[in-house]
């Protein structure tokens, strides 16, 4: 397997060539797959207006983070977290207004073997099947959702769980993360992560950057070994 991008200054990595060999690929949902920002801030900045918090705060902290875990550490004192949880996620399921596929990404999941791609995300499975249809996109036949894991990110559970399920080792894949706490859930899993978008914040050495799909090309071969072999160029 190689990683090996061009440069690894963060302005670099968004613009240099690289490129990649996995045999499975993991992609995280909100934010990586599907552009679902609005009604995520919206729902939020309610819960922020009914108990007087931050938005900018949790808007911070929350991305790619599952939504009880917010609702724990933002929520006044006494607050029944799970009703409130199980709220919120009502209120998401409903909003599907402006949900869109972020540029080239139906294209790459079109391209890839359906056996080595799966979802990683901490959303629920019904919320996750919701806005992937609305963005147009198919679920994967491998889906870890919040509801599949104890730990949520920014623990490495469910990217070692999807790893598991496709029968690779973790080295041997790669996620696709827009958010710090899945980049470093991926990066905790010991599998190579690509940070995706504006809300990765800082990224550590090697982590390539890229706005989107939009300049990605996949080849599926087979390698030395006899193995199948995902060769991302970026």
């Amino acid at each position: 397997m190689s990683f090996h991008p061009d440069a690894t200054a963060p302005a670099a990595r968004a613009s240099s060539a690289a490129t990649l060999t996995a045999r499975a690929v993991l992609f995280d949902m909100d934010g990586t797959l599907v552009d679902s920002t609005a009604i995520v801030e919206q729902v939020w900045g309610e819960f922020a207006a009914r108990y007087g918090l931050d938005i900018a705060e949790i808007l911070r902290t929350s991305h790619g983070v599952q939504a009880g875990d917010t609702v724990r550490r933002f929520a006044p004192p006494g607050t029944d977290v799970v009703a409130l949880t199980a709220e919120l996620g009502a209120m998401e399921r409903v909003r599907t207004e402006g949900i869109v596929a972020l540029p080239g990404a139906a294209e790459l999941l079109r391209s890839l073997p359906v056996d080595a791609v799966a979802l990683v995300t901490s959303a629920d499975r019904i919320l996750a099947d919701i806005r992937m249809g609305a963005a147009g996109l198919a679920m994967p036949a491998t889906a870890v959702t919040a509801d599949l894991v104890t730990r949520g990110k920014p623990h490495p559970e469910g990217y070692l769980r999807a790893a598991e399920l496709l029968g690779v080792d973790p080295a041997d894949a790669v996620v696709f993360e827009d958010a710090p706490a899945g980049i470093a859930a991926g990066l905790a899993a010991g599998i190579r992560t690509v940070a995706i978008g504006t809300n990765t914040g800082p990224l550590p050495d090697g982590v390539l950057h890229l706005p989107d799909y939009s300049a990605v090309s996949v080849a599926v071969d087979v390698d030395d070994a006899g193995a199948r072999a995902i060769r991302f160029r970026f």
